[in-house]
């Protein structure tokens, strides 16, 4: 049980990572508040929560509106008495090259991707200091740390995510807040076969290449979840800024 008596928040958990996530800290020990823009899929999962024998919440938030994750927050701290483990998960993408990005496809994907990470922390940092410290993990991507075709809105805000979590992890250290990005490579979720879809890819043929990488297949949710659960648990007590790549070996 190595997240005994942790309070978590985990913002996109109503799919994916994040619905992994979301299982395997309940597993663990933590009662865990499910934040989604899709509201029926938060709470669906946070009723696959509480059958592990912990506290759930399932919450409509918009990680890219400051209303919205200011109430989510609050309801989660109001519930759990504080936020100890905050998982920001949220995150969409646009396969497209500078010339067919579209402005709006631009703010849209900054504005979840990067902007939700600040609105959160913003809201759950000051929590955590008063709590006497806790655990934040951003999803970054393997493509926040070399760069990816076709995804320019993509690649330029997970690699915003990374180095604002090593800006978070020197402002708070002090306060016993530490901050790490989880970087997945591809992983079997709903995220990655819409962008076969975007790409107008046929998805079997999109899947059979995600697995070209030395481990030659790609990750499941569950996978990244055990790395995310470690960097929430005490076992990584020494660890803060790192960017830990979960990648099968892809951009080794």
């Amino acid at each position: 049980m190595r997240l005994q008596n942790k309070k978590a928040l985990i913002t996109g958990g109503g799919s994916g990572i994040g619905r992994a996530t979301a299982l395997a800290m309940a597993a663990e020990g933590a009662d865990v508040a499910v934040v989604d823009i899709n509201l029926a899929a938060a709470q669906a999962v946070a009723k696959e929560v509480e059958a592990l024998g912990v506290k759930a919440l399932g919450i409509a938030g918009d990680v890219a509106d400051e209303a919205s994750v200011q109430a989510a927050v609050a309801e989660a701290a109001s519930a759990f008495g504080t936020i100890s483990v905050l998982f920001n998960n949220a995150g969409i993408i646009r396969r497209a090259n500078v010339i067919d990005t579209t402005t709006a496809e631009w703010d849209q994907v900054m504005g979840v991707n990067v902007r939700g990470v600040f609105l959160m922390c913003k809201s759950v940092v000051p929590l955590m200091i008063a709590n006497g410290g806790g655990s934040i993990i951003n999803t970054g991507s393997g493509w926040g740390l070399k760069g990816g075709g076709d995804a320019l809105s993509y690649c330029a805000s997970k690699a915003a995510v990374v180095n604002m979590t090593r800006a978070l992890a020197i402002d708070h250290g002090k306060d016993g807040v530490r901050v790490n990005s989880v970087n997945p490579g591809d992983t079997n979720t709903p995220m990655l076969r819409e962008e076969a879809r975007q790409l107008s890819q046929e998805e079997a043929s999109f899947l059979t290449e995600a697995n070209d990488r030395p481990l030659q297949r790609m990750g499941t949710p569950e996978e990244i979840a055990e790395a995310v659960v470690w960097l929430a648990s005490d076992a990584s007590s020494y660890v803060t800024g790192s960017a830990l790549v979960v990648d099968g070996g892809g951009i080794a």
